[in-house]
């Protein structure tokens, strides 16, 4: 398996990346998505994808370096996605570990993220990588 950061401008943001993301966020256009990397990387925004050993995009992570008065400094994971067809292979444990390793690397004292309540499969995979269950997360639409 082979990880990569992706910068802004690299076509495999949207060639390979884009529809492995896509299965979690399928609202995403590619209009939609640059949109919001051209705004979101000035503001710390990265994606991180992984590739088989045949070359193919099999996972996503969109993620951000966060320094606040809650975790201090931590790793903020936006999106973690498999693709359907490469999942209980491993690729989320590499990208996790991945990720990790880099906050470790960044001075991060915490690694987070938010998994929908209804995403019970993914949160039996949290769990089984020995990650905790720490707030409740609230929202609120404002039309």
């Amino acid at each position: 398996m082979k990880i990569i950061d992706l910068a802004p401008g690299d076509a495999r943001l949207l060639f390979d990346l884009l529809p492995v993301l896509r299965e979690l966020r399928p609202h995403l256009t590619e209009d939609l998505f640059r949109e919001i990397y051209d705004e979101g990387h000035g503001l710390g925004l990265r994606f991180t994808a992984a590739y088989d050993d045949d070359g193919r995009c099999v996972g996503a992570a969109g993620w951000r370096i966060v320094v606040n008065t809650s975790t201090v400094r931590s790793l903020y994971v936006d999106d973690l996605v498999t693709a359907s067809d490469a999942r209980s292979t491993g690729v989320g444990h590499h990208l996790l570990t991945y990720l990790q390793d880099h906050a470790r690397e960044s001075g991060c004292h915490l690694f987070t993220l938010d998994s929908a309540t209804h995403r019970t499969d993914a949160h039996r995979f949290y769990l089984r990588e020995r990650m905790a269950i720490a707030a409740f997360h609230f929202q609120k639409e404002l039309g």
